[in-house]
């Protein structure tokens, strides 16, 4: 069984929702209302296992022709593994696989250089959400930057 995939059961989503819970709301005290939004029911969930555990969580939004990634997670004892650069790098083939080839994120300005290594470049000033500092990023593909 693979380690990542589309959510397509309920139990699937639920799972996402507890590592992002877990990540997002507990250890990085981001309000409900704000870690929730108005995009769960039409984001493409990506959910991260190990032997049936949850480990990590990603959305897929896909716009006109360009895809954001968002909430990005990976519960704090799986980090430092891989499965972060792994887990982009599946939501990056799922993009691809739908026929979109640039790529769009709010990163968390600390993972700058983390997010580097997939292409993804700063664009603009850092801006904050849920008090954590913000940058906006696109793919080296993207032409936005220009």
């Amino acid at each position: 069984m693979k380690m990542f995939r589309i959510v397509k059961t309920l139990d699937e989503l639920m799972k996402v929702f507890i590592v992002r819970g877990i990540v997002f709301i507990d250890e990085q005290e981001v309000p409900y209302s704000i870690e929730m939004d108005e995009h769960e029911y039409s984001a493409l969930h990506i959910l991260g296992e190990i032997e049936n555990e949850p480990i990590a969580a990603g959305r897929l939004r896909f716009m006109n022709d360009w895809a954001k990634l968002e909430r990005i997670a990976v519960r704090k004892e799986y980090r430092n593994r891989g499965y972060g650069h792994q887990l982009v790098d599946y939501m990056l083939s799922v993009a691809r696989t739908r026929g979109y080839h640039k790529f769009r994120m709010h990163a968390q300005a600390h993972l700058r250089d983390y997010y580097g290594k997939h292409g993804f470049k700063v664009v603009g000033d850092l801006f904050k959400e849920a008090d954590i500092c913000l940058l906006y990023t696109s793919d080296a593909a993207d032409e936005l930057a220009g």
